[in-house]
């Protein structure tokens, strides 16, 4: 073999390191850029990202939350149930709430590294209290019912809510952290139950710890629970997901007993 050829095979790879830096580069950019928007106060500069890219890319793997740090510290938990309606092939049958903010911290407790996905439950959960918490009364209501039957429930849930006013736009914002956490409730259900899962029915809800004031009180309680109450709910199956994964990964915890079919 020559020179010549022995330079030439070596040509192509300065092209390919310097697209891999680029492209690194330009992926590590949208990602810094994606975090700036999605942690600084809304404004104009968000329509910079198109549609609903911002939230889908943030959410869930990449949420921002600054509420570990003072002057408002985190002062409570989040929790998210869900339940089910399964079909037993001669009718149907309601189960057992499960707290999936029960399962999930049982993969990080005692880890130096935990997964990310072990604080899944609390982002959905947190999102969605939030989300509701800015609906009006009349909204509010609304999301109480039931809507799962047939192909556009969540049409008909949308078209529902958008009969009341929403001044502060509210419902959009609502609707987008009810999918998701119906995207999650579905998939708890079916690793728990199995393929028989017909629809979902979720809960979050957020608890205070005991109050500054009260610390040195041994009699002190914890405030009650604020629940965020959901009617059931259609499946909601994303593209590319894997319930075996999920099944997997949610039900190698010993605080829940999943379908023997896992």
């Amino acid at each position: 073999m020559d020179e010549t050829t022995t330079e030439t095979e070596a040509r192509p790879r300065p092209v390919v390191r310097r697209t891999l830096v680029v492209v690194a580069v330009a992926v590590t950019g949208f990602h810094l850029f994606a975090t700036f928007l999605w942690i600084a106060p809304p404004s104009a500069l968000r329509e910079a990202v198109p549609g609903e890219l911002l939230s889908k890319y943030m959410i869930p793997m990449w949420g921002q939350s600054w509420s570990v740090f003072a002057p408002e510290p985190i002062n409570g938990d989040y929790y998210f149930d869900v339940r089910a309606v399964i079909d037993t092939g001669g009718g149907e049958e309601v189960t057992e709430w499960v707290r999936a903010t029960d399962v999930e911290p049982d993969h990080s407790t005692y880890r130096p590294f935990p997964p990310r996905s072990a604080g899944l439950g609390i982002g959905v959960a947190s999102d969605l209290k939030g989300s509701w918490d800015d609906l009006p009364s009349d909204q509010k209501a609304i999301v109480k019912l039931s809507y799962f039957k047939g192909g556009d429930s969540v049409k008909r849930l949308r078209a529902k809510l958008g009969e009341y006013d929403d001044p502060d736009g509210a419902v959009g914002g609502y609707l987008d952290s009810e999918h998701v956490a119906a995207a999650y409730a579905t998939q708890v259900a079916r690793a728990v139950w199995g393929e028989h899962v017909q629809r979902v029915q979720f809960q979050a809800a957020r608890q205070n710890v005991v109050p500054f004031a009260q610390r040195n009180d041994e009699d002190a309680k914890r405030p009650k629970l604020q629940p965020v109450p959901v009617g059931w709910r259609a499946l909601v199956i994303e593209d590319d997901q894997s319930d075996e994964e999920f099944a997997k990964y949610f039900c190698a915890s010993d605080v829940v007993r999943c379908a023997d079919e896992h």
